[in-house]
């Protein structure tokens, strides 16, 4: 049974750091695209950060850009998100993704639908 189990968030003022990691049991972990995405109260689950199988490309939207950082260990089948200067409007749910499918569109990962599966999430709070 594939899990995705996402740790690290909590409450922290704004200018902080958080790091949050994701613990993935899939089976050939680095077969799989992974991604971070966010919904905060009242908003859509956006995209948030994306690193490819192989680890050699990242992606970010343009929200975090130089902020956070998405890394990966496939020996660890871990992913995380290092964020920093973080800001109140970062406050949400985040969602570690995985998908090890081939995608023909260029900008697939940023789209929610496109991955097949998810963590629970994991709540970021920052305060002003």
């Amino acid at each position: 049974q594939v899990q995705l189990v996402e740790s690290g968030g909590g409450l922290v003022q704004a200018g902080g750091s958080l790091r949050l990691s994701c613990a993935a049991s899939l089976h050939s972990f680095s077969s799989y695209g992974m991604a971070w995405f966010r919904q905060g109260p009242g908003k859509e689950r956006e995209f948030v950060a994306m690193i490819r199988a192989t680890g050699d490309r990242t992606y970010y939207a343009d929200s975090v850009k130089g902020r956070f950082t998405i890394s990966r260990d496939n020996a660890k089948n871990t992913v995380i998100l290092q964020m920093k200067s973080l800001k109140p409007e970062d406050t949400a749910v985040y969602y570690c993704a995985a998908d090890g499918r081939f995608h023909t569109y260029t900008l697939w990962y940023r789209a929610a639908l496109e991955y097949e599966f998810w963590g629970q999430g994991t709540q970021v709070t920052v305060s002003s």
